[in-house]
């Protein structure tokens, strides 16, 4: 994220275009929501939520982003819930690919992961909101409403983050506030898994890769990251949020 730019900011930069062919008509149906989720409950759970809504409706689930254009063209989705740890493809390369071809889908991130290289990661990708999961439901419900308004939406956990790294002035610092931001989307992804404890045929199955590129990544990463044991890998994606301990 740019050091001077708010999250704000800059996914309106990001979304303009998206938003200048927005249709600005008041809608008579219900906004069609996916929600794309591994957790089924998560999944159950928005929509018994969003079910008490006459303005929402969701449309269907995705256990990981592998189908994601293809299931959102067929059930007419307009909002995609994502979450960032599921199998299969990385969420945010999903995600972009998913506006460079249905550049009017809007996407709002709905994880219990809130960090700021995934929040970057995510305001880059072209999201139009960030929610933790444990947010109020009348939170994430809103923010829904916000995002089909053409408007952008960050949960409370995530504002608040942004105001932590921010400077005196408002600007976040210049320097990095951790070595994770050298990672790749990709490699974030495969960190968390190294963390969790999975082996490596069980990260090549999960993000669909060969075991020889997994090791490939993992080099790069130890080489990002100065370190060179994979237990030590496991302990620092624990220290950086990226897994629970």
């Amino acid at each position: 994220m740019n050091p001077t730019t708010s999250p704000e900011v800059v996914v309106r930069n990001n979304a303009m275009s998206m938003a200048s062919r927005a249709p600005t008509a008041a809608k008579t149906n219900p906004t069609k929501v996916l929600c794309v989720d591994d957790h089924a409950f998560v999944a159950e759970g928005l929509k018994s939520r969003l079910s008490m809504e006459s303005d929402l409706e969701v449309v269907g689930r995705l256990p990981s982003a592998e189908h994601l254009v293809t299931e959102v063209q067929r059930s007419g989705t307009e909002i995609v819930l994502l979450d960032i740890d599921m199998p299969g493809p990385d969420p945010f390369g999903a995600m972009e690919d998913l506006h460079r071809q249905l550049p009017h889908i809007r996407t709002i991130m709905l994880t219990a992961y809130v960090r700021d290289h995934y929040i970057d990661a995510a305001v880059k990708a072209g999201a139009w909101g960030y929610l933790s999961k444990s947010d109020a439901p009348e939170t994430i419900v809103q923010a829904i409403r916000k995002v089909a308004r053409g408007e952008f939406a960050f949960g409370p956990e995530v504002l608040e983050r942004c105001q932590l790294t921010r400077g005196p002035r408002g600007k976040r610092s210049a320097t990095p506030t951790s070595r994770l931001e050298a990672l790749t989307p990709r490699e974030q992804e495969i960190l968390r898994m190294i963390g969790k404890g999975m082996s490596r045929s069980q990260i090549a199955g999960a993000i669909f890769r060969s075991p020889k590129t997994v090791d490939a990544h993992r080099t790069s990463i130890m080489e990002k990251l100065d370190i060179h044991d994979r237990v030590e890998l496991a302990r620092f994606a624990i220290r950086e949020g990226l897994v629970e301990a």
